[in-house]
Parts: structure tokens; C-alpha cells; sequence
């Protein structure tokens, strides 16, 4: 078993491999480029963010945290909202819903990592 300040710098690696990934997606959406079809493309996303959300659930495990607590649910309410919005920026026809969804997304993270570092469900 890994040591947990292992599985947690992993966690952090993986999210900023996450949020690249997704903005590298959503530049080949607005362009119409052919990489966003490719296999790998479609499936790497996948693979990172299962790694994501183990390494988080095992932290939260380890360290005795409950999902419950504030801080955490306030992530993973973020979380469903970014997934949404990258719901909407990778698939939507309109531009214009393609934007709300981008600045949706990013704004959510925005707000996950924020949380992340303060541990309050309001870190500003």
C-alpha cells in the first residue's frame, strides 16, 4: 500500500492532469478538430478521473474524514456542477452554450481547488 502523502500528491497530479486535459478537449470542441474523436482521447479522460476519485476516496478514508463534512461535500458538489458544465462544453451544438459551460467548468474547479486548500466550504 502506498503511504498517504503518496496517494495525495497523486491526487493533486491527477487533478491537474484532469483540468488540462479538459481544456485541451474543450480548445479541439470549439475548433471542430478531428482529436477530439480520436480513441485515446475519449478514453484517457476516463482512466485519469477514476484514478482521481480513488485516490480522493482513499484519502478520505485513511484520514478519517466523512463525506459528509462540509468542506468535502461542498467538492463533490462542485464536482457534479464541473461535470455538467464539461458536460455541456464538449457536447453542446451552440457556441454560446459551449462558452456558459467552459466558464461553468472552470469556475467550478476554481472553486474545488480553492476548497482543497482551505478546507472550508467557503475559502475565499
Amino acid at each position: 500500500m502506498l503511504p498517504m502523502n503518496w496517494v495525495r500528491d497523486l491526487h493533486v497530479l491527477l487533478a491537474y492532469l484532469t483540468v488540462i486535459g479538459f481544456v485541451m478537449r474543450s480548445v479541439w470542441a470549439f475548433s471542430g478538430s478531428p482529436w477530439l474523436q480520436r480513441k485515446p482521447v475519449k478514453i484517457l479522460p476516463h482512466v485519469i478521473d477514476t484514478l482521481l476519485l480513488a485516490c480522493g476516496l482513499a484519502l478520505v478514508f485513511n484520514l478519517g474524514y466523512s463525506l459528509t463534512s462540509g468542506w468535502l461535500a461542498a467538492k463533490l458538489l462542485a464536482l457534479l456542477a464541473y461535470i455538467g458544465f464539461g458536460v455541456m462544453t464538449l457536447r453542446a451544438g451552440d457556441v454560446t452554450w459551449r462558452l456558459v459551460g467552459f466558464g461553468g467548468a472552470i469556475c467550478s474547479v476554481g472553486y474545488i481547488f480553492l476548497v482543497a486548500l482551505n478546507r472550508h466550504p467557503w475559502p475565499f
